[in-house]
């Protein structure tokens, strides 16, 4: 039980993500004792395993670690979240990745929020909104094609449905520094930019503003930027800094082409 109280200790965030080695080291337990109990609670479904290490899994989540996590996320984004409404005169959602689905931790917008079909508390499948892409960019390649072995599913003509589209996607969203835009991919009418907020262990939620078809949301991505690196040095005030998020802040985002989904 002490073990394995150590290893759990290790877990500080819902969203923490570590590997065999990170464990054995911090806990100071030899690898292999490490790895039949992390095999343990795995089975036990106290953990997940994944290609890029542990994280908690279902079990822990149901005890609470998920609203606690999500309380946390919320109260660190509110003022960005707000302030990015203000400055930019667009709905401003923070959404976090669960599974093949995004769900909608908070929504700011005034009066124009009630002409954008999300709410808070509500989910929409990843890979067919910027939140969504956003946050799948910083995914091993192994988990994009776990998490798509099925049939991907298409909200609009214009979204995504094929893995080879999306790992492309993906990578032209690393390419632009993690800005990843939704041209009608979930809602016809409806474009969206998102960002992940990036810890440590990969991202842990997104931030994304939003307009109807004809905004040109690139023009304010110095301001979501800013507003995520925000989030992130306050919500992990004592990990190390956020990168970068966009190296080249005057590159416009290139529009959708007639053969390739919108990118982003």
């Amino acid at each position: 039980m002490e073990r394995v109280t150590l290893i759990m200790d290790l877990f500080e965030h819902p969203q923490t993500r570590l590997t065999l080695e990170t464990v054995s080291r911090r806990t100071r337990l030899p690898r292999s004792t490490a790895h039949r109990i992390l095999d343990q609670l795995v089975r036990l479904d106290w953990l997940q395993h994944m290609e890029s290490g542990y994280t908690l899994g279902p079990r822990a989540l149901g005890l609470g670690g998920r609203e606690i996590g999500h309380s946390a996320l919320r109260a660190a984004a509110a003022p960005q979240l707000l302030e990015l409404a203000v400055r930019t005169k667009m709905v401003v959602h923070l959404a976090v990745l669960d599974g093949p689905e995004i769900y909608y931790l908070d929504k700011v917008g005034g009066r124009a929020a009630v002409d954008v079909p999300s709410r808070v508390g509500g989910r929409a499948i990843a890979h067919c909104t910027g939140l969504g892409k956003a946050m799948l960019a910083w995914l091993s390649p192994e988990e994009i094609d776990a998490r798509y072995a099925q049939v991907m599913e298409r909200r609009t003509h214009h979204s995504i449905d094929c893995l080879d589209v999306l790992h492309r996607e993906l990578g032209a969203i690393r390419r632009r520094g993690g800005l990843a835009v939704d041209q009608g991919e979930c809602f016809t009418d409806i474009t969206c930019l998102g960002l992940a907020i990036r810890g440590p262990e990969g991202p842990v939620a997104a931030i994304s503003v939003v307009g109807d078809a004809r905004a040109a949301v690139e023009r304010v991505a110095p301001l979501v930027v800013n507003a995520t690196r925000a989030v992130s040095e306050e919500f992990f005030t004592a990990r190390r800094p956020y990168p970068s998020a966009m190296p080249d802040l005057d590159r416009r985002i290139p529009r959708r082409s007639a053969a390739v989904p919108a990118s982003g």
